[in-house]
């Protein structure tokens, strides 16, 4: 007696019970998976793409807006600081390294930074073709960027004003492409990159600097930092990314920018864990929901086994008449409820891989972060794992009814 075939064939037979039983708990863990794909990969990104980085500094305001803005790039900048005052934080001896951004404008929706060398290095960026600006108006881009809008070196950009593709396009002063840089999964991955001086003149902020960016890339640093030219002095950048010399710089250094200028300093491991915590509310809200979604399951199968039960108290009988153990029906009970409960968990983690692959795409249009539905995580085993003992416990006292089953009253009834 082949106990799988024939409690397929049961299963089949309740065709529309069977499909509301599995697509309940295929929600349930498709909820669970997305959660799971969606934290695991935006705690990667944010801790990926702050790397380094021990403080920002910018114009006061919110600092979690200052460091989303500047180092996640999903949100508008705070204001300009003076490159006057940004040098003297430089200067301080609690900065190892600090890296000036002038924000302000994108390409078709990604966003051009104006920067120095020391930002590419900081995410350990590689070339795939051409290389790094050597003068104004020229710009490197991101895998994304060349990848969605077919671009190749010599390439022409029009910069547009703001962050949405929708402002005042800076059609005069034209920016060509001189490298594209390999994915690697950072937030790189989605900018325009040029040097500061762009930014500036397509802003009208300062002449043609074409001949003393080239200098200035080979211009010794004095203590290894970056130091702006003194032509530049009046200017504005939109902040500073700022890595410490020591432990002691994390207490004195924010206090210090707070307290006596007019800047604010925001420390990302602070405010990306009260990001955490605020999205942490709604993903355990999500996760409850999920859970009850399978005990929903669970008890639907419940039902559906104990109603199937009754119906077939005579074929069970039989089945002991021909020689069937009780064990035997207890396992062909178990067995229906484990292979519903199967199908539950192979559509559900379909469903949720698929559904985390839509979302990314969602995302990658609002150019927030890289989440991907093909990934694999070891956390799924233990949803599997427990969505099994769901089952069984749902499958258990239909089971134990079907081995209790009285031959002689059941076919005497009948």
């Amino acid at each position: 007696m082949n106990l799988l075939k024939l409690s397929l064939s049961y299963i089949k037979r309740r065709k529309l019970n069977t499909l509301l039983n599995v697509l309940i708990l295929a929600l349930g863990i498709a909820t669970i998976v997305v959660l799971l794909l969606f934290k695991q990969q935006f705690e990667e990104n944010l801790t990926k793409n702050s790397k380094g980085i021990n403080a920002v500094v910018g114009a006061k305001g919110s600092p979690l807006q200052l460091i989303l803005s500047s180092i996640y790039h999903m949100d508008v900048p705070t204001g300009n600081i003076p490159v006057k005052e940004a040098q003297k934080l430089i200067d301080n001896r609690a900065v190892k390294r600090a890296i000036p951004l002038s924000l302000g404008d994108n390409y078709r929706g990604y966003r051009i930074v104006g920067t120095i060398p020391d930002y590419l290095e900081l995410y350990e960026a590689e070339f795939s073709e051409g290389e790094l600006w050597d003068k104004s108006l020229e710009v490197v881009i991101g895998s994304e960027v060349a990848e969605t809008h077919s671009l190749s070196l010599g390439d022409k950009l029009v910069s547009t004003h703001g962050f949405d593709g929708d402002g005042e396009a800076h059609g005069d002063h034209a920016m060509k492409v001189v490298g594209i840089l390999k994915q690697n999964g950072s937030v790189l991955d989605r900018l325009v990159l040029s040097d500061l001086h762009t930014i500036w003149d397509v802003h009208g902020a300062g002449g043609s600097h074409e001949d003393h960016v080239h200098e200035e890339k080979e211009a010794p640093r004095p203590g290894g930092k970056f130091r702006f030219a003194e032509e530049d002095a009046a200017k504005q950048i939109t902040s500073l990314l700022v890595e410490y010399s020591s432990p002691m710089a994390a207490v004195m250094f924010p206090r210090f920018v707070n307290g006596t200028t007019t800047m604010q300093a925001a420390a990302p491991a602070v405010e990306t864990a009260r990001l955490f915590s605020l999205l942490g509310v709604g993903l355990d809200a999500l996760r409850a929901f999920g859970f009850i979604l399978m005990l929903v399951a669970a008890l639907g199968i419940f039902i559906a086994l104990y109603n199937a039960l009754k119906d077939r108290r005579y074929d069970l009988a039989m089945m002991r008449t021909l020689g069937a153990s009780p064990g035997k029906l207890l396992m062909h009970v178990l067995l229906e409820g484990l292979v519903l409960t199967g199908m539950g968990i192979l559509a559900g983690l379909l469903i949720g891989h698929i559904a985390t692959e839509w979302l990314g795409g969602a995302f990658s249009e609002a150019r927030q972060m890289n989440l991907t539905g093909w990934k694999w995580l070891s956390e799924e085993w233990l949803v599997i794992g427990v969505t099994l003992i769901i089952g069984i416990v749902a499958s258990l006292i239909p089971a134990l009814q079907a081995y209790k089953t009285d031959i002689a009253k059941t076919l005497q009834k009948n």
